[in-house]
Formats: C-alpha cells, structure tokens, sequence
C-alpha cells in the first residue's frame, strides 16, 4: 500500500505576501462568532454527561449504509462502512448549526489566508492527541489529505481535486494551496475532512476494508460492535478538545449506540419495544397510524414536529441516462408522467407532502417565474445547447386529477414516446431499434414498494412494463456504485450554500466515477459551466442567481421523477433527553448538543 511513507512531505516555500490571519471560515466571510467566544448559541454550557443515545441512521457518508455494516473504514469506495465512524476523527475545523455556512478552528486555531484566496496556512493547536496520546500534527493532517485525495471515496476525492498540495511547514503548521480557479467553498471542504494518524497507517493499506478500529482524535472511540447489527461509540473520557468553545455543550453521552435494520418495519417495531431511543420518521402513513402504542399514551415517548429551514433535497426516482433506453429526454418525460403524485399523496401519504419540484426546493434558490436578467447573463451565452424553455417558466411536474390514473397526462406520455420514435405494438412499447421499453426499480427496502407499484401499473398502460427489484444492502450499494440499475430512488441534501458537492452529483466527471453520487449520469457541459459559477460565486446574491439559472437546466434535462418534501422533522423519543432551549435553524444539532436526563429516564422507568 501506499501508507504513509508513500507521502513524503516536500518543504514549504515562504508565506504569501498580504494574507489574513481569521479564527474561522464562511463562503463570502461573514462570521457571527468572533475570536473570544465561549460557546455557540445553540448549546447549554451547563449540559450534564452521561448516559447513552441510541438510534438508527439516516444520514450517510462515504460507503455508509443505514441496513448494515461489515467496515469501520467509511471514508472510500469499499465495504458497507459502520455508523458513527465520524464522531471518532477531529477535523481542522467545524461547522456552527446557527449560520449557513461558517466554520470554527477545533483542531485549527486560526488560519491564514493569501491575497489570492489559493494558499491557506493553518496553526494547529500544541494541544491536539490522538487516543493513544501522541500528538497530532500538520504531517497527520497533511498525509489525510492527501490519503482521501488518491484513495478517498468518490464524493470527497472528486471535490478535492483542485488542492494541489498539502504541506507540513513544522509540526504545528500546516499549508494547503489550490489551483487557480478553485471552487469557492473547497477549502471550507478540505477544512472539515477527518484526520486520521500517519504513523497508524504507515503499514496500513487506506483502502481495505476493516473491523479494527482505527486510531482517531474525536471525542467518540469505537466500543462494542456486531457488524450489520450495531456499533457502540463511547466517549473519550480524557478528550483533549473537550474545552474548546466548539466543543462545550457538546458531546455529552457516555456512549452512542447505533442499531442497524434491513426493514423499516422492523426497525419500528423495535424503537417500540425500547431497543432504540430517537426516531426521526420519514413515513407519514406511520407518523398518522403508527403512534398508538402504549408507550406514546402513557407519555414514555413523546413526539414533536420541528421546523426544517434547510432546502429539502431531492427525492425522487433517478433515471439512468447511461442506458440507452433513456437516452431522450422525451422518453424521461413520458415515464415521469406516470407517477400520480396527488393520488399518493391522498391515499398512502394522509396529504402530509408537497410535491418536489425543485433541485433546491424549500430554499430561495429555486428557480422560480421568468429568468432574471442577471440569470440571464448565465444562460445566454449557452442558449445554442439548451432546451428553448429554459428561457420561460422552469419546468415542474404536472398536477394530475387524483384519480390514480390521469388520462390525460397518460395520453401526453404516450404522445412523448411517439414523438421519441417509440412504436405500441400489441400493447408493448418498443423503442425506436425495436427493443421493448421495459424499467427495473430498483430497491433495497419494501416501505416504498406501495408508492411505486400504482406507478408501474400506469407505465403499463401506455406499453411499459415495470417491475420492482428489491436486492439486499450490499449488493444494492454494489449495483450502485456500477450505475447498474434503470431507475432508483435516492434523496441527496442540500446546504445553504451549495458548492463543489453540485459536481459530484451532477458533473460530467462525476458521471463517469464508479461510486459518484450521479446517479442519472448527467454529463452536459452547460451544466458544468453553471456549476461552475455557483461555486465561483461571491456574493450570496451571485450564489442564488447562478442556483437558479442551474436549477433551470437541470429541471429542463428530465433527470429524476421527482417525489415529494415536507419542511419539517418528525421526531419521536423515549422520554430519557434533555436539549437545550434553542434549536439551531440549519440542523437539529442531534445527538451532539442534547444529553441524557436521568430524572426523566427514572420518571419511565429507563434509568
């Protein structure tokens, strides 16, 4: 392998001229924290320790899987990485729940930045250990960088291309240049990648997959575990960063335990039964029909709606362009009209969702009427390469009748594919070279098996037949990183300040990465182009202007059959927290800022 003496650490040249010295990072320099503060507001100082959290995922990173696990190494392409791995490793710095954007030095006490926005030298905290008490240092960082770079799963090292090098100038210091023309937000990125020891893998291959726990500097070390079953994180009682004004409030269980489920159902029953305690749910027919248990009636677990300000991300059914069945965006359009949204939303949804429209929904950065003129300014100059109405009102799915079965948008669908060359022969449709047009939906969990049936029934009214694939985790994360399926269903998220995670998802190079998240191989150079002015934007109003025009082409390319959003987190909890009295307005700030309350754990019976 490649360890760490593959990574031998060249000198560093001299500082740039006329750089600033900041405590922390925001995409267009805007921090509500200055240098001296105590604690993010969010937080309560005086949060008791102790005690455990237990759930079960529902955000991934790298090769996670919220079904199961067989690696604790999260961060490549290899294996089904375990939960909670994140909590183990420190980063140079984090990120404030209570501003779109902003970063804070945890293992970075401050950072100069060069007048030219390319080289960024960052002083490290004496302080910093790793769990077995050695010192971090920048070669650690430096060797982390550069690790996740060569070896890294797709979605980190594909946004990282642009940093060139990264350098330890001494041990406390460490310099980080990019290329000309980087994103603006890859060095916010960069800023807040694990850190892993060089020394522990010195002998180490990067890539294997592995149940040893890797050396970190996190607050959380790896405890007890069952691959695919559960993994334990416990608290490090002697953490190093435990003071920081980052960090107070913070991290306040004992031990967090995740527990991993192949069956929505199955997990369900078990938060019920008290094998876990917090639940967000993602199903409305549950979060209508399923609270009835006695713990919900006799107040041992409660439920609350709480507002989400964060743009919803997109859910849908991703259709794989790569297939030639699904080359023409007309032949997109057609299946995507097969989907009654309001019929769904009625019969197995009791009204609860809005109907997704936009790649920014729920944010100011959807597009919305006519182009601008400073959207304009955008597209014009791409206008021989795009769809005529990408220049009136962005494209949304139609409203259907709710009957389960609009004709009349079955008879536009059947119009598209004859417009497309498709020929209905004997009740099948044939694509233009005579092949039948058939779509396997694929899948690894059957909650969403009733939404999606009522949708093939309608393909094969017009001649497509449908049929759901439901595989087991890991050969769907198999089949995934390949792009071997048809159509998906995937939801990514957005941020506020969306940057070089837009190329990963729908960048041309993406579509030609094993394991990106492009899942529709979207590879349209005009796309790339607005991609790149929203990363390069610096102004929030320039963001939200080159958002929107982005939106614009993407919705115009027929990419996904949009599904629906709601702008709200639905949590369910066995009455054993605590939290603090505000909630951040980008993020829940769970587990990391709530903590055990044995008053209330002994009051149910849980202590």
């Amino acid at each position: 392998m490649a360890g760490a003496a593959a990574f031998a650490l060249p000198a560093a040249p001299a500082a740039v001229a006329g750089t600033r010295t900041v405590h922390g990072l925001s995409s267009f320099g805007d921090l509500k924290y200055p240098a001296d503060f105590r604690n993010f507001d969010y937080v309560d100082p005086a949060a008791p320790s102790g005690g455990r959290f237990s759930a079960q995922l529902t955000s991934t990173i790298g090769n996670q899987s919220s079904e199961t696990f067989n690696t604790l190494n999260v961060y490549v392409l290899r294996g089904d990485g375990a939960p909670g791995m994140n909590l183990t490793f420190d980063s140079l710095m984090v990120r404030a729940l209570d501003e779109p954007d902003s970063l804070y030095g945890l293992l970075a006490r401050s950072v100069e930045v060069s007048e030219d926005g390319l080289t960024y030298r960052f002083v490290l905290r004496p302080q910093a250990r790793f769990h077995d008490g050695q010192r971090l240092t920048a070669t650690d960082v430096a060797v982390s960088l550069r690790l996740l770079k060569e070896k890294g799963h797709p979605e980190i090292s594909q946004v990282v291309r642009d940093m060139t090098e990264a350098v330890a100038e001494d041990e406390g210091t460490l310099v980080v240049r990019f290329a000309p023309g980087r994103s603006r937000d890859l060095p916010l990125f960069v800023a807040t990648l694990p850190v892993f020891s060089a020394a522990y893998y010195e002998g180490r291959d990067f890539e294997a997959s592995s149940l040893e726990p890797p050396l970190g500097s996190g607050p959380y070390q790896v405890g007890r575990l069952e691959p695919g079953r559960f993994i334990e994180l416990e608290r490090v009682r002697d953490y190093w960063g435990a003071d920081l004004p980052v960090n107070v409030g913070r991290h306040n269980f004992d031990s967090i335990r995740y527990e991993c489920f192949r069956d929505r159902q199955v997990a369900f029953e078990a938060f019920k039964g008290g094998a876990f305690s917090y639940r967000e749910e993602f199903t409305a027919k549950v979060w209508a029909t399923g609270y009835d248990f006695p713990a919900v009636k006799e107040g041992r677990v409660r439920r609350e709606t709480l507002p989400d300000a964060t743009p919803s991300g997109t859910q849908g059914w991703w259709i794989n362009t790569r297939r030639p069945a699904f080359k023409d965006a007309r032949v997109r359009e057609a299946i995507g009209l097969c989907f009654d949204f309001a019929w769904t939303n009625k019969t197995l949804m009791y009204d609860a969702y809005r109907r997704t429209a936009s790649y920014f929904e729920n944010s100011d950065l959807k597009a919305t009427g006519l182009p601008s003129p400073e959207e304009l300014a955008l597209l014009e100059p791409l206008r021989a390469s795009l769809p005529a109405e990408v220049f009136g009102q962005p494209w949304s799915p139609p409203e259907s009748d709710g009957s389960g079965q609009d004709r009349a948008l079955l008879g536009r669908a059947a119009g598209l594919l004859r417009e497309a060359g498709c020929v209905r022969t004997d009740g099948v449709m044939a694509l233009p070279g005579g092949q039948p047009l058939e779509i396997e939906f694929l899948d690894l969990d059957p909650s969403l098996t009733p939404h999606t049936q009522p949708f093939v029934r309608n393909l094969g009214l017009i001649g497509i037949k449908g049929r759901i694939r439901q595989v087991d985790a890991s050969q769907y994360q198999a089949r995934l990183k390949d792009f071997d399926f048809d159509m998906t269903v995937r939801r990514f998220s957005n941020g506020m300040t969306p940057g070089p995670e837009l190329r990963e998802a729908y960048g041309s190079r993406a579509a030609a990465t094993s394991g990106s998240n492009n899942l529709a191989g979207i590879a349209d150079p005009a796309v790339d182009t607005l991609i790149a002015a929203v990363t390069e934007a610096t102004s929030r109003p320039a963001l939200v202007t080159a958002c929107r025009a982005l939106d614009r082409v993407l919705r115009a390319g027929r990419y996904w059959v949009p599904m629906w959003y709601g702008a709200t987190h639905r949590i369910a909890v066995w009455d054993v927290f605590g939290r603090p009295e505000r909630t951040p307005a980008y993020g829940l700030g769970v587990p990391a800022t709530w903590w055990f309350d044995a008053a209330r754990a002994r009051r149910i019976g849980r202590l």
